[in-house]
């Protein structure tokens, strides 16, 4: 493999980690939003990733797979319905409908998201390093 194509792997890993903390910090933003109107109430929504095989590649395996994020998608999971018969928000039953964003999920998500972005840098400071050290013996 390339060193060309493990930093197009590498940066399209990134840019799919960017997509998903995007994503976790709109979550984690209307996290507490409410709305007397379920209809109204924010829903979370989750990246869907693909990967991509690299050109020429027989099987995933030899290859590598760049990373394309397909499409952002709401959450099915039930919204929290809560009795709040005082809030200014309530509807004429006294409910109020919150998002269905977990906070701890999402911030595992984010942790986790990062540290894969981390990880991609680091791939690409050392393809950068190879590629330096191979200019050097080019040198002598």
């Amino acid at each position: 493999m390339s060193l060309r194509a493990i930093a197009q792997i590498a940066g399209s890993a990134m840019t799919a980690q960017t997509v998903r903390l995007n994503t976790i910090s709109s979550n984690l933003a209307n996290a507490q939003s409410a709305s007397g109107v379920e209809a109204d109430t924010y829903r979370a929504r989750k990246p869907v990733f693909s990967a991509i095989p690299q050109p020429g590649a027989n099987d995933m395996q030899s290859a590598g797979a760049r990373v394309q994020v397909l499409d952002v998608v709401q959450s099915d999971e039930p919204l929290r319905k809560t009795y709040e018969p005082g809030h200014p928000l309530a509807n004429e039953k006294g409910e109020v409908f919150y998002p269905n964003v977990n906070p701890v999920a999402e911030m595992t998500d984010m942790m986790s998201a990062s540290r894969a972005f981390e990880t991609n840098v680091e791939v690409l400071g050392r393809v950068k390093a190879m590629q330096q050290s191979l200019l050097r013996l080019g040198e002598g």
